[in-house]
């Protein structure tokens, strides 16, 4: 499908960011060899975000066992997990004194456990430094090892548990083929069943080319799961070689997502045209 021409709608217009704070950031994670999918997916909320000293740290490499098409981490058969980097990450949380990090990876089919075991390590290496910070994990779906996955990642609880859907199922084809609606889904259920206090949470873009039907049975689906946490923001381009943008979402039907949203149960709901998962996540809702 070709693109149609659009110009960037007002609103989805945000300056990259700059200032000391800005550049801490970048200058610790450059410093430590630290990955973010600030970088990596071409966030807009890179500048806001890191302004604010906050980053989303990208562990287990930055080459993906996968290649979804709305996404612009590379794709390739990645390096073996690093040993030294859950140290290199607790330093810094602690240079950046960190209440809340999110922490995230690519997918990781290479590995027996999917990466779970160092999600865990960088977890416990954290909190060994800075006894007080709180955690929200965005994993992969684990494709092949969901139990081992959760078996191992239950011993670096508590932590928001986060696995994104993404997109409707009707569009997995062509936006994740390497993906499976159900699997995703059935991860979320496993942790909300094994872990009945861990809030769970999950994403989708809108802009993709869904339709309003098939989004609210999207949210259905993950309340169904017990899914208590949801983000909802636009779908950008993140390179030439990623899915065109089908539509823009004004912020007024982001707003009438969030209220579809609480109405069905979800207690986190963060519905925006910025919105990402790890966006503002840790701010606390009602």
């Amino acid at each position: 499908m070709s693109e149609p021409v659009r110009r960037l709608p007002p609103w989805l217009k945000r300056r990259l960011g700059a200032g000391p704070d800005f550049e801490k950031t970048a200058a610790a994670l450059s410093d430590l060899g630290l990955e973010t999918i600030c970088v990596h997916a071409n966030c807009p909320n890179r500048g806001q975000c890191w302004q604010r000293g906050t980053a989303t740290v990208l562990i287990l490499g930055g080459v993906c066992t996968r290649n979804c098409r709305f996404c612009s981490v590379a794709h390739g058969r990645p390096e073996p997990p690093d040993p030294d980097e859950p140290r290199r990450v607790g330093e810094l949380a602690r240079r950046m004194d960190l209440r809340y990090l999110v922490i995230t990876s690519v997918d990781r089919d290479d590995l027996p456990d999917g990466g779970a075991g160092h999600f865990r390590d960088v977890v416990q290496h954290c909190r060994n430094m800075l006894p007080a910070l709180q955690f929200e994990l965005l994993v992969p779906d684990f494709r092949d090892c969901q139990d081992k996955a959760l078996e191992i990642l239950g011993a670096a609880r508590p932590f928001v548990f986060g696995h994104n859907v993404e997109t409707v199922p009707a569009l997995y084809g062509r936006a994740r083929p390497g993906g499976d609606y159900a699997r995703s889904l059935r991860l979320l259920e496993k942790a909300k069943d094994l872990w009945p206090e861990t809030q769970t949470k999950s994403a989708l873009m809108l802009g993709l080319g869904e339709t309003d039907e098939q989004v609210m049975e999207v949210l259905h689906d993950l309340r169904a799961v017990g899914c208590d946490r949801v983000a909802i923001g636009q779908y950008l381009r993140p390179s030439k070689a990623s899915l065109p943008v089908e539509a823009y979402i004004a912020p007024e039907q982001f707003d009438a997502w969030a209220a579809r949203a609480r109405a069905l149960g979800f207690t986190w709901v963060m519905s925006s045209p910025f919105t990402r998962s790890s966006y503002h996540a840790e701010e606390k809702q009602a």
